[in-house]
């Protein structure tokens, strides 16, 4: 059970303190106190954890600083909607704002190689109106001898050259906790010139210590990755050590499923589940065409493969999508074989934000079915 508090609810004030001392002497019942941080105005949520198919929620819901109370409908407590479509459903971080019903692409680098290269990605993505990129730093590798990304090194210099270009939000992988102090303090010394949004690789879907380590932090949002060899179910689960440790500004990444079923791509796309895990959580969703798809062939419609894969997922309700470019993708360091050109960029922007309109006009077609 979940009781909502009414909007910007002061926890020191009275009607805060009766609430929660009526809630405290229930029998067999644990609370738990989360709060979520929207643009305008912050949410307190008390999770009532235990025999809660006894407690009556009229009572709960008499107080004046309760909104109301919804019973809890799916194991993700947290980031689940429970079929309450009043939810809050999105979040706020450094100017910019991520729901289920806005759009945005990070397109950049799988992982920073020469300042050159950061550069010139940087500058095209300011130039077309764009302040998010994806830029890896720690990159895990299937070899050991395979190139693990520069690390901290080139953090300085990446963050200033954001700043330099305007870019408010950088994507970018973590694998050891390490990498969050390593990535706060970079930002510290640069004089916060951007942000970043901490992601958890599919490698790393299951890695609950990580997991719970990244959600006891509160300066970054995450970006999490389903895991490409588990059920939906687990990753969704997974997504959830993020939350009940504190942190609920998560984005859920859809990026293929491993196997060989969906060859010639890299993985088999699956991107249907956009709509689902939207009716199941309250997490925007975005969808990673590069590493579904694995290369940057074209049909014979002279279209990407990673652009129709990518508004696929666009027209299904993604609220982001996470890609791959290049300005040398002979030269990259990591996935270049899927990276796609620097001239390609316009065109790619023009068919995701065409792919999003036509999402809303099909929106608008089904708004008044029941």
């Amino acid at each position: 059970m979940i009781v909502i508090l009414n909007p910007d609810t002061d926890t020191d004030s009275e009607e805060f303190k009766e609430v929660i001392a009526y809630l405290e002497q229930l029998p067999n019942i644990a609370l738990r106190q989360h709060e979520v941080q929207g643009a305008e105005q912050k949410l307190t949520e008390i999770y009532l954890l235990g025999d809660t198919h006894k407690v009556n929620q009229e009572p709960i819901e008499a107080f004046n600083a309760v909104d109301h109370v919804i019973r809890i409908s799916e194991e993700y407590r947290i980031l689940g909607r429970h079929k309450d479509e009043r939810r809050s459903a999105g979040f706020s971080y450094n100017g910019v704002e991520f729901t289920q019903d806005n759009f945005h692409v990070f397109a950049g680098l799988c992982a920073v190689d020469i300042p050159e290269h950061v550069e010139m990605m940087m500058r095209a993505l300011a130039e077309h109106g764009q302040v998010c990129t994806r830029m890896g730093a720690y990159k895990p590798r299937t070899s050991p001898y395979s190139f693990q990304g520069h690390g901290k090194s080139c953090l300085p210099w990446v963050f200033e050259l954001a700043g330099k270009y305007g870019i408010k939000v950088i994507a970018m992988e973590v694998t050891h906790e390490d990498h969050i102090d390593e990535i706060s303090e970079a930002l510290q010394t640069t004089g916060n010139p951007t942000g970043v949004m901490l992601q958890i690789g599919t490698r790393n879907t299951q890695n609950f210590e990580l997991l719970k380590h990244v959600g006891r932090q509160r300066e970054f949002p995450v970006l999490f990755k389903r895991g490409y060899g588990v059920t939906l179910n687990e990753s969704l689960n997974a997504a959830e050590y993020l939350a009940s440790e504190g942190t609920s500004n998560v984005i859920f990444c859809l990026r293929g499923m491993h196997g060989s079923a969906g060859a010639p791509h890299r993985n088999m796309v699956d991107f249907a589940h956009v709509p689902v895990v939207k009716r199941l959580t309250r997490m925007p969703v975005c969808v990673d065409p590069s590493h579904s798809v694995g290369n940057r062939e074209r049909s014979s419609d002279h279209i990407l493969d990673v652009a129709h894969t990518a508004a696929q997922g666009v027209v299904a309700g993604a609220n982001m999508v996470l890609v791959d470019f290049h300005p040398e993708p002979g030269k990259a360091l990591v996935d270049g074989p899927q990276a796609l050109l620097m001239q390609e960029l316009p065109k790619f922007l023009e068919d995701m934000n065409a792919s999003h309109a036509f999402y809303q006009q099909r929106r608008a077609i089904w708004e008044n079915t029941n």
